[in-house]
């Protein structure tokens, strides 16, 4: 049963949809098992929509759409705001400009970004931040990172670059064999033709000059090329517009990638380090 407090947090948009998915259910007649069925879902899935303990996950609304929305497109038009109703406050706004860019170009120091993150690494990042959440609530972020991978089959289809420290390879998130299945992950993203993943390595520094030392980044082309940075620090999120910032934050992403491996030594190294060549 869901519990007060995520009645309360769930966002207007989740709540729509748990009334509205009700009250077509009860028209038809159907229980909550049975409506399961018919979307390919548990019963108590069909629950834990209604009663806000777990809002409607993007596959559920598409089948909701099927099942109950009398071609009305009504689920279908709520899957972009329940999916931005489960991000954290500060990436909400971030969240649909990523979703629509043409091209994405990130580096990163600490973690690997989230959308290259598996579901158990991202699990195991969210579940052992500070402060700790509710298990529930990590499991509807862990949802909403893993329902922004769709950037990935979509079409026209974004240019992706990740730009990633040495040290977020070398750097064991929640167990061996997540970090293992991360890096194999890592590997087969690489090999999207619409990806470029380079690394870079941990002596980049011994010459004297690092031009990632400052932090991670993301640059943005939007559909109207329009160009954005975006920074998130402790919790905290900066939206860059103005265009002379945009282009330092451009020149030095590309010196970052001047400084790092190539695509394919990238990969190799991502595959020794999973163990391929073991």
């Amino acid at each position: 049963m869901a519990r007060a407090e995520n009645k309360v947090t769930a966002g207007p948009t989740a709540q729509m949809v748990a009334n509205l998915a009700r009250k077509l259910r009860v028209r038809k007649g159907w229980t909550q098992e049975q409506l399961g069925s018919e979307l390919g879902f548990s019963g108590a899935a069909v629950s834990a929509m209604e009663t806000l303990a777990q809002p409607a996950s993007d596959d559920m609304l598409v089948q909701l759409e099927r099942v109950l929305g009398d071609g009305m497109d009504i689920f279908e038009d709520a899957r972009v705001p329940v999916r931005l109703e489960k991000f954290p406050e500060q990436f909400k706004d971030f969240a649909t400009i990523e979703q629509r860019a043409v091209v994405l170009q990130m580096y990163e120091i600490l973690l690997v970004n989230g959308l290259f993150q598996t579901e158990d690494y991202a699990r195991a990042v969210i579940g052992g931040g500070y402060p700790s959440l509710p298990e529930q609530r990590v499991e509807q972020l862990v949802q909403a990172r893993m329902e922004r991978q769709a950037i990935f089959e979509r079409q026209p289809a974004a240019s992706i670059e990740l730009i990633l420290e040495e040290a977020v390879l070398r750097r064991p998130i929640g167990s061996a064999e997540i970090m293992r299945d991360q890096l194999r992950h890592l590997a087969t993203c690489a090999r999207r033709r619409n990806v470029t993943l380079d690394v870079l390595p941990l002596d980049c520094g011994i010459d004297g000059e690092h031009a990632g030392d400052q932090g991670g980044m993301t640059l943005v082309e939007t559909p109207e090329h329009d160009h954005l940075g975006y920074l998130e620090l402790q919790g905290e999120s900066l939206l860059i517009t103005d265009p002379a910032k945009v282009s330092t934050y451009a020149r030095r992403y590309a010196k970052i990638r001047a400084q790092a491996l190539g695509p394919r030594e990238s990969l190799g190294l991502i595959e020794e380090l999973a163990g391929e060549h073991r």
